[in-house]
């Protein structure tokens, strides 16, 4: 399960403070699929970060698992984040010198335990469609291509949490909807917690629930 309590983020200025969210609270189990949406500068991208136990929270709480990550010290934080979630931004940020295959497989490296995870990431790719393009490298796919490629390897791990940040900003319609299908259909088959924040009013309507970041504010839709 994930929960978030009275979760508010503020940033000190020469001018004063500076609030981005405002109590904010949520509560999501496995298998929960959740769109935000809200302008830009609402501070979507900052709650997926702190959801994401990127960016502490200014006050509030963050448990994932029964766990707050916040109280893990600097290694072990690295190592919760790196086994329970999974993240894919609107920039997929491959590793240009790397193959396909090995992008995937990246997360793994620092993994405690090795795994079948060269076997689990060629499942993944062929799932996604990209099971002949192991061996290319980044610059020899499309954009859709590319966050396919990210797309699989945020569930190399199996993560607990998947969180998406404008997964299909950058792409052209057609690849939208591919990457949306995918996504949706890998979280129905994992049962991970999916949270998508998001411009399109196309891809939020994909999702059972739905809110709006507005005034600083979490609102059902």
């Amino acid at each position: 399960m994930l929960e978030a309590t009275n979760l508010t983020k503020e940033y000190p200025t020469p001018r004063g403070t500076l609030p981005i969210i405002s109590d904010i609270s949520l509560k999501l189990s496995r298998g929960d699929a959740v769109s935000i949406m809200g302008p830009s500068g609402s501070g979507k991208s900052t709650l997926l970060y702190i959801l994401g136990a990127l960016e502490p929270p200014t006050s509030g709480t963050v448990t994932l698992d029964g766990r707050n990550p916040f109280e893990l010290n600097e290694r072990k934080l690295a190592a919760f984040r790196n086994k329970e979630i999974g993240f894919i931004f609107q920039d997929h940020c491959l590793l240009p010198q790397c193959s396909v295959l090995e992008n995937v497989l990246t997360p793994t490296l620092v993994a405690e335990s090795n795994g079948d995870y060269a076997e689990r990431a060629r499942t993944l790719l062929n799932q996604v469609g990209l099971g002949e393009r192991l061996e290319h490298r980044p610059s020899e796919l499309s954009g859709g291509e590319k966050q396919r490629v990210a797309l699989a390897r945020a569930m190399i791990r199996n993560p607990l949490l998947l969180l998406c940040d404008e997964p299909t900003g950058n792409l052209d319609h057609a690849s939208a909807e591919m990457v949306a299908s995918l996504l949706l259909d890998l979280h129905k088959e994992q049962q991970t917690i999916l949270v998508v924040v998001t411009h399109s009013a196309e891809l939020a309507a994909k999702f059972p629930l739905r809110f709006q970041l507005l005034d600083r504010h979490l609102h059902p839709v």
